[in-house]
């Protein structure tokens, strides 16, 4: 285990070194620019379409509703690493690592629109009548008339990245967080855990997509909106040091002592680099995971979708990741030794006795759960690329074992291979979306031309 891990965590320092962190916040920035800053200036419009969208798409086309489709993406999003991943960046990149998941969280939400876009606009049908699409297909269908071989290679790498990427970041580490919350805080065998947790998976995924999603569109909400309520009650027992914490992130963020020491910059690097990781793990803007859920939307209009998708961002990074941190840096748990969930626990009981630790661990629970859920389609979906539908129920009954063993494997092996394969994924998508920013620009330009028209 030991050869693993280092063979595991030399592979990592490669992936994620300065040329993977210029090119996820490079393409995020490009877009940005490129869109106009879109995605901040029309954050209102996405959020009125998501709430217009609960009920239905403005089409037929797609197996279920935009708003479905968000809180699905959202699920596979919202998971361990709003509640665990925050913490570990804290610790390793120190406070300035918060600051650098905003940055990445902000030109994220030009990559997450650009991914919705390309999904919808390039997907397909596939033989049993569902829509499906995502990178593969962006690739295969956007960029394979030109680039040939090396658009079939790209799309074949990301579907292959994708399907081994799902039982790190999106099976794992969720059911291995969640046995160690379940044990801790209510003195849970990780082993029932993991028998409970894969049978209530193993039910929702054999339903397929429709099903996942309507589980997503009632869990989502609902959990989301408890932590945020729960995070603003514990925010404002600690406002006094609320000033103090946004000054110690900005401040940090650019300070060599934001990792504790070191040589000049170091600290610094330490900060970024954790920031971004943790981010994209958190948020999956540029990983081109969501793009995958976006594809099955009722919807006629890659930009109507892409104005949904880009919320998927802001929600679980600006939004939850942050009421995290803050509760973190305020309530002075930081330097306790914890780390990883069982530090937000100490940070939430800190401000909660008695309750607080217990709101993090059922917190955890569910949306680690919804995020098995969520993956379990982009896995999925990866597999049916490679195989074909041959390869679905083989892959649905994988994951439910997966989610099992997870609960059995240590923690900090899980993370660091995630982490690993996060980047092995994101490389083909980014690639493909700087490919395809040209097509992507101009029917977003021509969308909001037609709707200053008929306005």
């Amino acid at each position: 285990m030991e050869q693993l891990t280092n063979a595991t965590a030399w592979v990592n320092g490669i992936v994620w070194g300065w040329p993977m962190l210029i090119l996820i916040l490079g393409t995020g920035l490009f877009l940005m620019v490129g869109l106009g800053f879109m995605p901040i200036r029309k954050l209102g419009a996405g959020f009125k379409l998501l709430w217009k969208s609960r009920k239905g798409g403005d089409a037929k086309d797609g197996e279920i509703t935009p708003f479905n489709a968000l809180m699905t993406a959202l699920s596979a999003t919202i998971g361990t690493g709003n509640i665990g991943g925050v913490a570990v960046a804290l610790v390793i990149g120190g406070p300035g690592a918060l600051f650098w998941m905003w940055m990445t969280a902000l030109v994220g939400m030009a990559t997450k629109y650009a991914e919705a876009v390309a999904a919808v606009k390039y997907r397909e049908v596939d033989e049993l009548g569902n829509h499906v699409g995502g990178p593969m297909y962006y690739i295969k269908n956007g960029l394979g008339s030109k680039y040939g071989k090396f658009a079939t290679v790209l799309a074949m790498s990301f579907a292959f990245f994708g399907a081994i990427a799902g039982f790190g970041i999106g099976n794992g580490t969720q059911s291995n967080a969640v046995a160690g919350v379940m044990k801790e805080s209510f003195h849970v065998l990780p082993a029932v855990t993991g028998v409970v947790m894969a049978l209530l998976v193993g039910l929702v995924i054999l339903g397929g997509i429709k099903r996942i999603a309507h589980v997503a569109g009632v869990l989502v909400p609902f959990m989301g909106l408890a932590y945020v309520a729960a995070g603003l009650v514990v925010l404002l027992i600690n406002y006094a040091a609320v000033p103090a914490a946004f000054a110690l992130i900005f401040k940090s963020a650019f300070s060599p002592a934001a990792a504790g020491g070191g040589a000049m910059g170091y600290g610094i690097m330490i900060a970024i680099r954790q920031g971004v990781a943790r981010g994209i793990f958190s948020n999956e803007a540029g990983l081109g995971s969501a793009p995958i859920a976006h594809a099955a939307a009722q919807t006629t209009d890659p930009v109507r979708q892409g104005l949904i998708g880009m919320l998927g961002t802001f929600i679980d990074t600006i939004v939850i990741c942050s009421i995290t941190g803050l509760i973190i840096i305020t309530s002075g748990a930081i330097g306790s030794g914890l780390q990883g969930a069982p530090l937000t626990q100490q940070a939430f009981e800190v401000a909660l006795p008695g309750i607080g630790g217990y709101l993090v661990a059922t917190a955890l629970a569910v949306f680690a759960f919804t995020t098995v859920l969520g993956w379990s389609v982009y896995g999925e979906r990866c597999v049916e690329y490679i195989f074909g539908i041959k390869a679905i129920v083989p892959f649905r009954i994988l994951w439910v074992v997966a989610v099992f063993a997870g609960t059995q494997v240590k923690l900090d092996y899980m993370w660091l291979l995630a982490d690993t394969l996060n980047a092995m994924m994101a490389l083909p998508n980014l690639i493909a979306l700087l490919l395809l920013s040209p097509v992507i620009f101009e029917v977003t330009k021509t969308y909001f031309a037609q709707d200053k028209a008929n306005s």
